[in-house]
């Protein structure tokens, strides 16, 4: 329970559900992460099976903890997505946890054997786990990404998608681009909108004093403090924030632009913001537990991605009543038609620079 959209949608949905109706088991496969104790008293977490905790953890320790079968398939899996990424040519490596998912799933232990539920979620993917490992007269899976945006091996996917009952979409473009991807799924595919924990939100964003956020975010008159919330990867394109960034100072505006998350792109990230000048502007403050006295501090959220689903941190910044600024990412228009307070800007960097400013200065 790392924090992430998906994450916190999940706690959305928890927190919106009727306990005086509903009993409900959580598995989560590692008991770790920020948001684990944000999960509701009324939900039963079930217990950490130990080869599930093996599926992330780097195989030499995977080994050296004697799940030897375990560090096979993984090893497995990974040489053939190389022979499947060398005839393709895949513009990211999300494919590889179809190819994961596939090899470790018949060797993992059933989730709660013995008991049978009304209804499973497979909240997040891989989905083969919830698919092959519970047992249940209903079985969901949930979308949280652009599929027209992410490598595909239809092969694998599409087997594991239609053995569910029914596939839940988080907005009308995320819908469109998976059957683009899976036409044959149509039947079985709905619509819901991620659900904000607005109380969680509400009661996190004052967490913080003001004074704190501003000795990392000050105000001043005149400077303009933009805000971004998202793991460093190349979906959420923070590697051309100190461009765009560079050209909002050349328009004349006391622009500063900073950054709450982590991850593998982060080297990259400060890399251009030396490139373009921007060390004093574009700021990283790094992994925040709590961002949303940020949030709230902030004079503008910009979601500046190439791709998303329906992101968590955009419905959590309109939650707090801010003007949020998306790129026209392939499903912005479906996020923005959630509220009033979104505008959508060209991806391209000029034209992202342009848009920023022109709201700026209206």
């Amino acid at each position: 329970m790392e924090l992430g959209g998906a994450e916190m949608s999940l706690l959305g949905l928890l927190e919106s559900l009727d306990y005086s109706e509903t009993e409900v088991d959580l598995f989560v496969y590692s008991h770790r992460g920020e948001l684990m104790r944000w999960i509701p008293k009324q939900v039963n977490l079930l217990p950490e099976i130990l080869e599930y905790k093996q599926i992330e953890r780097p195989i030499k320790a995977v080994l050296k903890d004697g799940y030897i079968r375990i560090a096979m398939a993984r090893m497995k899996a990974k040489l053939l997505y190389g022979r499947y990424a060398k005839k393709t040519l895949p513009i990211d490596g999300n494919a590889v946890f179809s190819y994961i998912s596939k090899e470790l799933s018949p060797i993992l232990p059933d989730i709660n054997p013995g008991k049978e539920y009304d209804v499973a979620v497979s909240y997040l993917a891989p989905h083969n786990y919830v698919l092959d490992h519970v047992r249940a007269k209903k079985k969901i899976a949930w979308i949280h990404t652009d599929y027209s945006k992410v490598d595909v091996d239809i092969s694998l996917e599409l087997p594991v998608w239609s053995g569910y009952d029914s596939i839940v979409s988080i907005s009308p473009d995320v819908t469109r681009n998976f059957l683009s991807v899976f036409p044959s799924l149509a039947g079985v595919i709905e619509e819901r909108p991620n659900m904000v924990p607005r109380e969680y939100v509400r009661v996190r964003s004052e967490g913080i004093s003001s004074e704190e956020v501003e000795k990392e975010m000050p105000k001043a008159s005149g400077r303009i403090n933009l805000l971004s919330v998202g793991r460093f990867c190349q979906a959420k394109n923070y590697d051309n924030v100190p461009d765009i960034c560079r050209r909002l100072h050349s328009k004349g505006l006391e622009v500063y632009w900073y950054l709450i998350g982590f991850g593998t792109d982060e080297a990259l990230i400060r890399e251009r913001i030396a490139e373009a000048g921007m060390d004093e502007y574009v700021r990283i403050l790094g992994k925040k537990e709590n961002p949303y006295p940020y949030i709230k501090a902030c004079d503008f959220y910009v979601q500046p991605s190439r791709y998303e689903g329906s992101p968590m941190t955009v419905l959590e910044a309109v939650a707090l009543g801010k003007q949020v600024i998306l790129t026209d990412f392939p499903t912005a228009p479906s996020v923005a038609a959630q509220s009033p307070l979104c505008i959508i800007v060209p991806l391209a960097n000029e034209g992202c620079a342009e848009g920023i400013a022109s709201l700026i200065k209206r």
